[in-house]
């Protein structure tokens, strides 16, 4: 998964896969023309996985989607899931679903498809300066790996009292939010697995600790400013 923008690490990744005879999906959803190596995101794996939601770097006017690969064997297979498993009309090869997309989201996207590579300027020189105000807070920033290219779908921070912070950047009219606050291993849904909380530590400080700062294109450098020097001045009375 490229989480909030930022390619995983996929050299790794994709050698364990070939070693084992494995698929790799890519994740892709949070990182539309994000970079790893000169490589784009859901450009390395065997699929990738892209969502068009409203709230996406490159979004729709409703619920849309869209799966990448260079192999014809699972392209057709694709074609076929996302059409009742139909290869062609009324012919059912295999169980499928209904999830075309739909044209008008298509002709949305077309033309919001121009503007991407300028809104993924726009997030990173949001998060640059992020970075230079927030050098001397007390949060953990968000890393961009050297040979990576983060589009910043979120700008996610760590603060060991999150929600005294949050609380604190609520009062001051400043929006925020959590991704994401329960692990998946805690979920109701997957409590059939028998896993604990301690289970997985890195996972469960992470749900308890992150904190998603404003993060758009249209954003202000005066409201970045602004949210920064909140969340300096909290986090550093948080600490308290």
């Amino acid at each position: 998964m490229h989480l909030y923008g930022q390619c995983a690490d996929m050299d790794p990744i994709l050698a364990i896969a070939k070693a084992r005879g494995l698929r790799v999906i890519e994740d892709a959803a949070q990182a539309h023309g994000a970079e790893y190596k000169g490589r784009r995101a859901g450009s390395m794996g065997d699929l990738g996985c892209f969502s068009f939601y409203c709230s996406k770097n490159l979004g729709a006017y409703g619920e849309a989607g869209m799966v990448v690969t260079s192999d014809p064997k699972l392209e057709a297979t694709l074609r076929m899931l996302r059409d009742w498993g139909q290869e062609e009309k009324y012919k059912h090869k295999i169980k499928g679903y209904n999830a075309r997309m739909d044209g008008i989201q298509g002709a949305i996207l077309r033309v919001k498809f121009r503007h991407l590579e300028d809104w993924n300027e726009s997030r990173r020189r949001h998060a640059a300066l992020y970075r230079d105000a927030l050098a001397d807070a007390s949060v953990r920033l968000p890393e961009e790996l050297s040979h990576n290219r983060h589009v910043y779908h979120q700008f996610t921070i760590r603060h060991p009292r999150r929600d005294a912070l949050r609380e604190g950047l609520t009062r001051e009219s400043i929006g925020w939010g959590i991704h994401y606050p329960i692990p998946a291993h805690l979920t109701e849904a997957h409590a059939d697995l028998g896993y604990k909380a301690g289970d997985f530590p890195v996972a469960e400080e992470a749900a308890a600790t992150v904190l998603s700062l404003p993060m758009f294109p249209e954003m202000t450098e005066e409201q970045a400013r602004t949210v920064a020097a909140a969340v300096r001045r909290l986090s550093n009375g948080a600490n308290a």
